[in-house]
């Protein structure tokens, strides 16, 4: 395992921001890290990067205790952006850089790398104030990654992007995996935990509450979803029995159900009653399975 934490516990005065928490974070891999604001996301991120002391608990990287002689292999994009908005993205770029163990002509050599990549070569010169919020999140972002780290730590990385931009993002993050650095990310966005993650963990009030790998953490949920585009009225779908939740849809309705098996007495009350353009069985979605869980909607 590249990431271990070890009955990790945090407080502050009579608050525990982190209570008991045990978590694996395979190597080369990215693992999610979800709760609501307040869960103790951002806080454990704080200790495993050794900028806050747990109150109990262990937290090693490879098998050692993470320290000064280890963070130029740790890149951290923060929740709060925290670039000098005078300075040139060149100059502050570099600086960062040095102070992870880089030199000059290689972190030039990088940074031009990457804003090519992230299609801004010409704000290599600008001040950071001059950018967009969006162009401002890309280079917070190059600053996390710019010294090639072997954990990557992202948190909320996507937000404030227009969807190209969270694509261009996506695709930088995956490409690091590929080359073997072992990502937690934690994110707003269910689709883009289920879409990148193979393995998460969802926070409550400062303890887990699911962990695990995605497909077994679905499998295991048991339940599943039912999406029916008709041309008729399903409102009396939801007396079936089985069906936990139904909502309607603007194109027809929307069915939890307690198991697959359900779906078939659905497509049976629903034959021969007029045109059905779709009917299909999906899996629970990680929304559902972080409401059931921790009592609420994520957003």
């Amino acid at each position: 395992m590249a990431l271990t934490l070890e009955h990790v516990t945090k407080r502050f005065g009579s608050h525990t921001a982190v209570n008991d928490l045990s978590l694996e974070i395979p190597e080369k891999e990215i693992f999610g890290f979800l709760g609501a604001n307040g869960a103790g996301k951002t806080t454990t991120f704080r200790m495993v990067l050794g900028l806050l002391n747990p109150s109990a608990g262990a937290i090693n990287w490879k098998g050692n205790p993470i320290n000064y002689g280890v963070t130029d292999q740790i890149g951290y994009l923060p929740e709060e952006r925290g670039l000098y908005p005078k300075l040139k993205v060149k100059d502050q770029l570099q600086y960062l850089a040095k102070l992870k163990g880089m030199g000059k002509h290689e972190s030039e050599k990088e940074l031009g790398r990457w804003l090519d990549r992230f299609k801004v070569p010409e704000y290599l010169n600008k001040k950071v104030e001059e950018l967009s919020k969006g162009n401002q999140q890309k280079i917070q972002f190059i600053s996390a990654v710019l010294h090639n780290p072997k954990l990557l730590i992202l948190d909320e990385p996507f937000s404030g992007l227009d969807p190209v931009n969270v694509e261009l993002l996506k695709e930088a993050v995956e490409e690091l995996r590929q080359q073997g650095t072992s990502i937690v990310f934690s994110s707003h966005r269910m689709e883009h935990v289920e879409e990148l993650c193979n393995h998460l963990c969802i926070m409550q009030k400062g303890s887990p509450v699911v962990h695990g790998s995605l497909k077994e953490i679905k499998r295991s949920f048991g339940k599943k979803n039912v999406s029916i585009h008709a041309d008729f009225d399903l409102d009396y779908l939801g007396e079936i029995p089985g069906v936990l939740k139904h909502k309607k849809t603007s194109e027809g309705i929307r069915l939890q159900v307690s198991g697959e098996e359900v779906s078939q007495d659905l497509f049976s009350a629903i034959h021969q009653k007029g045109f059905v353009r779709k009917f299909v069985l999906e899996e629970p979605s990680l929304n559902d399975i972080f409401i059931e869980k921790a009592g609420a909607s994520y957003e």
